[in-house]
């Protein structure tokens, strides 16, 4: 048998690239290699990076930065239509405002990072469905990111290989991956404490815990905000399998 393709592409400007091909579902099928990717921003992309994202046919990307973080690293491979999904971040403004206040410790930071999380769910499903709603259409390969590509893109990555039929131990697995990936960038947020980076320059499986609670909360199940959150039901969920899974 043949090698199967390589899960994280080590680019020079995006450390957390990497393919949501390769795993295996509930059903017996497997999701498709080379059609979603998840990542952190593309812009600082090198020129090397721009050859090897072109050659892999991405043609949109799907972009939860908020309107600052866009301005600041405007994706550099003109190929790609990019479709804008902000999601305004919160957790270094909050994480600050504790600072100034005297009250920041991490495990404060902790709770911060899962509040993120849960809001999410509370304040920003129409861009997860607005999400799906994209990739109901014909336009894979694909790239999903944020900045870091690891908190909303992996919120959003975690929904998708659920509503493709992945275990919730395997969806797990991807979901960490960022730590052994991504490098943080040392001049965000330098102003914070060492361990208070450590917490969210990182993911933990307590933060996408937050985020299926919240879910629980106020849904009910996880296939319930599926259908009525991010209007995925049973049609769109046979379309995104015949779409995106192979036998």
């Amino acid at each position: 048998m043949s090698e199967p393709p390589a899960r994280h592409l080590a680019l020079q400007g995006a450390s957390n690239f990497r393919d949501l091909g390769g795993y295996p579902t509930i059903d017996g099928r497997t999701t498709r290699w080379r059609h979603i990717f998840r990542s952190n921003h593309l812009g600082q992309l090198t020129a090397d990076d721009i050859e090897i994202v072109r050659a892999l046919g991405v043609r949109s990307a799907f972009d939860f930065r908020g309107l600052e973080e866009r301005a600041a690293g405007v994706c550099v491979v003109n190929e790609i239509t990019v479709h804008s999904l902000p999601i305004e971040p919160t957790v270094v403004a909050a994480l600050r405002a504790e600072l100034a206040r005297g009250t920041l410790t991490a495990p404060v930071a902790l709770e911060l990072m899962r509040e993120s999380y849960r809001n999410y769910v509370r304040y920003n499903t129409h861009s997860f469905r607005a999400l799906f709603g994209h990739l109901l259409e014909d336009r894979a390969p694909l790239v999903i990111h944020c900045t870091a590509g690891k908190d909303r893109t992996g919120f959003a990555s975690a929904l998708i290989l659920h509503a493709l039929g992945v275990s919730d131990d395997v969806i797990a697995e991807d979901y960490l991956l960022t730590n052994r990936h991504y490098r943080r960038d040392a001049s965000n947020a330098s102003d914070l404490p060492a361990d208070v980076l450590d917490a969210i320059g990182s993911v933990e499986a307590s933060y996408l815990a937050a985020a299926f609670e919240a879910v629980g909360s106020d849904y009910g199940d996880l296939e319930t905000y599926l259908r009525d959150g991010l209007k995925v039901g049973t049609a769109e969920r046979t379309a995104l399998k015949a779409r995106y899974l192979q036998s």
